[in-house]
């Protein structure tokens, strides 16, 4: 996707339709634009950039807006002098051939993937992203986890307030489920599963409560602990990884690339209260030639000391 222009909080000087006078499209130097008009020329140049095309019925139908609207929206775009851009007079519309350039940000890939996870999931339609279009495309379907929503609107309120809530939960150490009293800061995912980071009153410690294992929950007093003394939860470590060795110098320099590596190595940032989920997810928590390089593609260069970190953590 393209980077939104950055809004200045100072109003337009002329109405969206371009009335007040000069060429349509134009805008004098130094004035910003509405927000809504910032959206509108943003899908114009990520319709461009992803779709390789783009005509006055796509933001009609992406934004509600009327066919003039539409014209000039596409005339102020055009005025960036965007390179590469020219009108296909069969087709009536504009398209981006090989050497078309973004004037108004960088393209972001992950973003743009980020959206066709929200409509895989049903989060969204596929109109409303920020293309309006989608590809043809599926993911690895993962289980959903339920989550009641009375107990997340609990659990927020505790965060925003700083209060404690008693809550029956289902511990997988215990055959029943029992009363809790927990001190909630933080919300956290697994890669699977939410959970709630909390002060812990029956074991003194901050853990991790799965929300979809809580129930019944009951608003109490003011929290006894402070969020900044979860050390864990404020602690962070990097996990140095490369290619498997025994890749061959081919495979390892694909892997290199697909993870962003620089001189065959890369740095991943992770809070040390997720380290054992992160391991997990990453395939790190199996020692070195658990599984053959070529389904293991990185492996843990600062093992030692990440080892020395490693605790699973504390059933709950």
């Amino acid at each position: 996707m393209v980077n939104k222009t950055r809004r200045t909080g100072r109003r337009e000087s002329r109405a969206e339709g371009g009335r007040g006078g000069g060429r349509a499209g134009a805008e004098p130097a130094g004035v910003a634009l509405r927000w809504s008009v910032e959206q509108r020329l943003a899908f114009i140049e990520e319709r461009l950039f992803w779709v390789g095309e783009v005509n006055r019925t796509d933001l009609v139908r992406r934004f509600g807006v009327s066919m003039g609207q539409a014209s000039v929206d596409i005339a102020r775009y055009l005025a960036r002098s965007p390179k590469g851009v020219v009108y296909d007079k069969r087709a009536k519309r504009y398209v981006a051939e090989t050497s078309f350039r973004p004037v108004l940000g960088h393209p972001d890939a992950a973003r743009f993937l980020g959206e066709l996870r929200l409509v895989q999931a049903g989060l969204i339609p596929a109109d409303d992203t920020s293309v309006g279009t989608v590809p043809a495309f599926d993911a690895t379907p993962v289980p959903e986890r339920k989550i009641d929503a009375v107990v997340l609107r609990a659990v927020l309120t505790a965060i925003r307030n700083g209060l404690s809530l008693v809550a029956q939960y289902q511990s997988m150490s215990r055959p029943e489920p029992i009363t809790r009293v927990i001190e909630p800061h933080a919300l956290a995912y697994d890669g699977f599963r939410w959970h709630a980071r909390a002060f812990d009153r029956e074991t003194n410690e901050f853990r991790d409560f799965v929300l979809g294992r809580l129930s019944r929950p009951r608003l109490a007093e003011q929290a006894r602990s402070q969020p900044r003394d979860d050390r864990d939860w404020h602690g962070f470590v990097d996990l140095e990884i490369a290619p498997h060795p025994g890749l061959t110098p081919a495979q390892a320099q694909a892997i290199a690339l697909d993870y962003d590596m620089k001189d065959g190595r890369a740095r991943i940032r992770v809070r040390k209260a997720l380290l054992f989920y992160a391991l997990r997810r990453l395939g790190l928590d199996l020692k070195p030639g658990a599984r053959p390089p070529q389904e293991q593609h990185i492996v843990l260069m600062n093992r030692n000391e990440i080892e020395r970190m490693i605790e699973p953590p504390p059933s709950t």
